[in-house]
C-alpha cells in the first residue's frame, strides 16, 4: 500500500473538485489524468462546461467551503484520505468509480485487513439476528473485518457482534449527520476497534437516492458479501448486484420459502449464490482470494497539462455528440464510428459531463441527457 501523500493545497484541490457539479469520481478520475492534477482540471471546468453546452457557468465548490469541510473533519478526529494514499482502503481502489477522497473516522488499521460484508432486512427476524450475530463474531475471531450499513435490523447485528474484533461502518450521509439517529451510541462503540466512513459532505443529510451509491462503498470494500435476509424487492439485492459487477463474491443465507423476507436471498441462491449455514462456508471460499490485490498508481502525477492537446474543432464535436442519444452506446463504438481519436472523443465526453449533458451508465456505456 506504497502511495504519494497530498500536500494541504493539493487535498483542497480535491476537495474542491469532487465537489464541484457534475464531477462524479469516474469524471474526476478522468480530469485529473487528462490535466495533470486537481487544481488545473479546476480551472478548465468552465471552459469545458461552455464547450459542452452549458445552459449556464459551471459551479466550482468554494475554496472557503472546502477548508470549512476539513475543519469539520479535524473536530470529528476524521481524515480526508485520497485515493493512491497509503491507508485507502486496497480493494475499494479497484472498483472504477472509487470515491478521490474518504472520509475516515476511528481505528483505521482495520482497513488493512481483510473485509466481508454481511447486509439484509432492516425489519429482521429473531433467527435472521441471531445467525447474524453469530456469523459475525466468529468471522472476526478468524481475522475478518466486518463492513455493513449502520441500518437497523442485520445491518445493527452485524455490527454488535464484530465491536470487539474491528467492524467498518459505510455511511450515506455525512458524518455528522448519522442515520437512523438512534445508531449514535451503537457508532461510539464501534468506533474503539473498528472504523466509519463516508464520501458525502460533512452536513449532507441521507436521501433515498444515496443509499444504492453507500452500497457500491460496501460491496467494494470487501472480499465478499453475505445476505442474510433480503425481501424480492430490497436494498441488499441491490448491495449483491454490486458485488457481482465488482468480481466479489456473494454468499446467501436460506430461509423459509413462506417467508417475505428471505425470498431475495432464496432467489440468489438459484442464481448461483453461496450457500451459507455456517462461517466455514464463507472462509473456505474468501482464504484463496487473500492477497491477490491488484496495483493501483498514485493519482497526482507530476505531468504538464495536457489541455490544448485534445481540443475538438466544431465540426468535429458536432458530429461526435450527433451519434449519442437516449440510448447508451460504448464509447469505443464512438470511438470507432467517429473516426476521431480516442482523446478526442473523450474530451468530447468530458465537455458534455461537465455541462450536465452525458449520463453515464457504467461498463463504458455513455448516453445523451434529454434537454432540461
Amino acid at each position: 500500500m506504497q502511495g504519494v501523500r497530498l500536500t494541504d493545497e493539493q487535498r483542497i484541490a480535491w476537495l474542491r473538485l469532487i465537489r464541484s457539479t457534475n464531477v462524479g469520481p469516474r469524471t474526476f478520475r478522468a480530469l485529473v489524468n487528462h490535466f495533470g492534477g486537481a487544481g488545473a482540471a479546476l480551472a478548465a471546468l468552465p471552459e469545458l462546461a461552455r464547450r459542452g453546452g452549458a445552459a449556464g457557468p459551471a459551479h466550482i465548490y468554494p475554496a472557503a467551503e472546502a477548508e470549512r469541510e476539513l475543519a469539520a473533519a479535524r473536530a470529528m478526529d476524521a481524515d480526508f484520505v485520497a485515493l493512491g494514499e497509503p491507508g485507502y482502503p486496497h480493494r475499494l481502489k479497484m472498483i472504477d468509480d472509487a470515491p478521490p477522497l474518504l472520509t475516515v473516522r476511528g481505528e483505521q488499521s482495520v482497513l488493512a485487513v481483510p473485509l466481508v460484508a454481511i447486509v439484509g432486512s432492516r425489519n429482521a427476524s429473531a433467527a435472521g439476528v441471531k445467525f447474524t450475530e453469530r456469523l459475525a463474531r466468529q468471522l472476526g475471531e478468524a481475522g475478518f473485518g466486518v463492513v455493513s450499513g449502520l441500518a437497523r435490523g442485520i445491518d445493527a447485528a452485524a455490527h454488535r457482534a464484530s465491536a470487539a474484533t474491528g467492524t467498518v461502518a459505510v455511511l450515506a450521509g455525512g458524518h455528522d449527520r448519522l442515520y437512523p439517529p438512534e445508531h449514535a451510541p451503537l457508532l461510539d462503540k464501534l468506533l474503539a476497534n473498528g472504523t466509519a466512513v463516508s464520501e458525502m459532505p460533512f452536513g449532507w443529510e441521507p436521501r433515498a437516492r444515496d443509499f444504492p451509491r453507500r452500497n457500491r462503498l460496501i460491496s467494494g470494500l470487501s472480499l465478499g458479501v453475505i445476505v442474510v435476509e433480503a425481501a424480492q424487492r430490497s436494498g441488499s439485492l441491490i448491495t449483491a448486484r454490486m458485488a457481482l459487477e465488482q468480481g466479489r463474491e456473494v454468499f446467501a443465507v436460506p430461509g423459509s420459502p413462506i417467508d417475505p423476507r428471505t425470498e431475495g436471498t432464496n432467489k440468489l441462491l438459484k442464481q448461483g449464490a453461496t450457500l451459507v449455514t455456517e462461517t466455514s462456508d464463507v472462509v473456505a471460499v474468501l482464504r484463496p482470494i487473500i492477497g491477490q490485490v491488484a496495483g493501483i498508481p498514485a493519482e497526482e502525477p507530476d505531468r504538464p497539462d495536457l489541455g490544448s492537446s485534445a481540443k475538438p474543432e466544431r465540426d468535429e464535436r458536432n458530429r461526435i455528440v450527433a451519434l449519442l442519444g437516449p440510448t447508451p452506446v460504448a464509447i469505443d463504438d464512438l470511438i470507432r464510428i467517429s473516426g476521431s481519436s480516442p482523446a478526442i472523443v473523450r474530451m468530447v465526453l468530458l465537455e458534455l459531463e461537465i455541462a450536465g449533458r452525458l449520463e453515464r451508465a457504467g461498463a463504458g456505456m455513455v448516453s445523451l441527457l434529454p434537454p432540461p
